[in-house]
């Protein structure tokens, strides 16, 4: 990135002040991949006929976040990470920036293995410890961690596993 170094004064050439420039966020519609479900989320099962669509097929792991309002509604969703057949790298910062910038109330995290296996790894546990944690510190409410597999799913908060249990 280019800094720039204004003088403030022509009298006073050796204090020289950093030029900061100002950035926008912008969250933007995208024109395909629309997902199709209930109007509102009130159990895992709903979460998994929101999303079974996008998972359909894929030869890799995804993880996606799905946006809800104060209701539970669903606002929208986006794919945090792609990744192999085995693995999908995921940081706090980068599945929650989206939902910061769209003011949701909630989100529900759901990522695929494509074994056909649901059952969550020790890295999807640690991961969704630390999903939790970092909500909790943003005001924004992890709901539940859905883990798909062929035809079945794994829901953390079905489990107990969100609360710190199990």
């Amino acid at each position: 990135m280019a800094q720039k170094s204004v003088s403030r004064t022509h009298h006073d050439q050796a204090t020289s002040l950093q030029c900061v420039p100002l950035f926008r966020l912008q969250v933007v519609k995208e024109p395909h991949s629309p997902l199709y479900g209930v109007p509102k989320i009130s159990a895992s099962g709903d979460v998994r006929q929101l999303v079974e669509a996008h998972f359909d097929g894929r030869p890799h792991e995804e993880f996606l976040v799905v946006f809800l309002d104060a209701k539970h509604r669903p606002t929208g969703y986006q794919v945090v990470s792609v990744g192999s057949l085995t693995l999908s790298i995921v940081h706090p910062r980068e599945a929650f920036k989206a939902a910061v910038c769209m003011s949701a109330a909630a989100v529900i995290f759901s990522h695929n293995h494509p074994s056909g296996d649901p059952t969550p790894s020790l890295e999807d546990r640690t991961l969704t410890k630390r999903l939790v944690s970092a909500g909790e510190l943003l005001g924004i409410r992890v709901l539940d961690h859905i883990v798909m597999g062929e035809g079945r799913h794994v829901s953390f908060a079905d489990e107990g596993w969100l609360d710190g249990e199990g």
